[in-house]
């Protein structure tokens, strides 16, 4: 490979996959020598790419985080991905970086060849998201709590319940969870001494103490996803069992796991906990599930699925007289 540039970018473009690479399988994929990758790997330095060497029978290059970010070589793929990724965060549940979403993203299509900017281009003329409302993340604060999180170190911050009520908590950070538009975060409270759910959008003022603690797991070895599923379920607002007559697998595919968990009785039944703001709610989202339930507890759940049956007979007839009268 004489073309010295080409060869260059493709050296680049193999110290970015996230490995080390020996200089005599450099020298054996580029078809040059030894001496030449060293030579090579002196340019790309010059150039502000922060390649790392190690030396020894196991020693190679590979490509380190520097203090400024270099350019980037892509494939195809990977800039489509970038591009999507880049226009979903744009609309997306997190305050603070739809701006810097779509700058990205005007520097990205304005370098993207006319194949992939035509890639890029059609999703975004075929595809429409439904607006959505509701609570969003702060940027700042996800990238406080994530760092948090990954270095096992002890946060403080304000948070307000659903109630209203405003405390100051201390706590040992463990995942963030994301939910539709909602992201939470499962930790343990120190000053309760059990592990709690917190929504991100309740949270203010979170700050990093420089306390580390060793890493603490969730009970029962449970993931951080499905605790906030059943947290979800059983805590928040008002909640239900019911016993579904359809295989779990079915209402699974219905219900997603921030609404409820879902449990096998046998090939045909399972059980669901599921939960709500309000019973009145709650009776609305189980008469649509689209399958024969019967509520299990709690049994006021029975006077609203009632309201609700009889508001929908109502209807019922109205259509149908107005229909005869025709």
């Amino acid at each position: 490979m004489s073309d010295t540039p080409a060869r260059l970018l493709r050296l680049l473009s193999l110290l970015q996959s996230p490995r080390e690479w020996p200089g005599h399988e450099l020298a054996q994929r580029l078809a040059v020598s030894p001496r030449t990758i060293r030579r090579d790997i002196d340019r790309l330095r010059e150039l502000g790419y922060p390649v790392h060497a190690t030396q020894g029978n196991t020693g190679g290059y590979r490509l380190t985080a520097g203090t400024a970010i270099p350019p980037l070589l892509l494939d195809d793929d990977e800039a489509v991905a970038i591009a999507i990724g880049l226009r979903t965060a744009a609309a997306g549940s997190v305050t603070g970086i739809e701006e810097t979403s779509v700058r990205a993203l005007a520097k990205l299509e304005q370098v993207l060849p006319s194949r992939l900017r035509r890639r890029v281009t059609a999703l975004q003329e075929a595809a429409v998201a439904l607006p959505q409302s509701g609570p969003t993340a702060d940027a700042e604060h996800l990238a406080l709590i994530a760092a948090a999180c990954v270095a096992h170190e002890k946060i403080r911050f304000s948070y307000r319940s659903g109630a209203g009520a405003e405390t100051r908590r201390l706590t040992e950070p463990h995942q963030l969870v994301a939910a539709g538009r909602r992201w939470y975060l499962v930790a343990y409270d120190c000053d309760r001494a059990d592990w709690r759910t917190f929504r991100l959008d309740r949270l203010a003022d979170p700050f990093r103490t420089g306390s580390r603690v060793p890493p603490r797991e969730l009970p029962g070895g449970t993931d951080a996803a499905s605790w906030v599923a059943a947290s979800l379920s059983g805590t928040e607002g008002s909640r239900a069992l019911l016993r579904i007559h359809a295989p779990a697998q079915a209402v699974a595919d219905r219900v997603p796991p921030s609404l409820g968990v879902v449990e096998p009785i046998d090939e045909h039944t399972c059980r669901l906990l599921t939960g709500a703001d309000s019973l009145e709610y709650l009776a609305y989202r189980v008469a649509v599930l689209g399958y024969d339930f019967d509520v299990l507890d709690p049994p006021e759940l029975a006077a609203h699925l009632r309201i609700l049956g009889e508001r929908v007979l109502r209807a019922a007839d109205t259509a149908e007289q107005s229909r005869a009268g025709e």
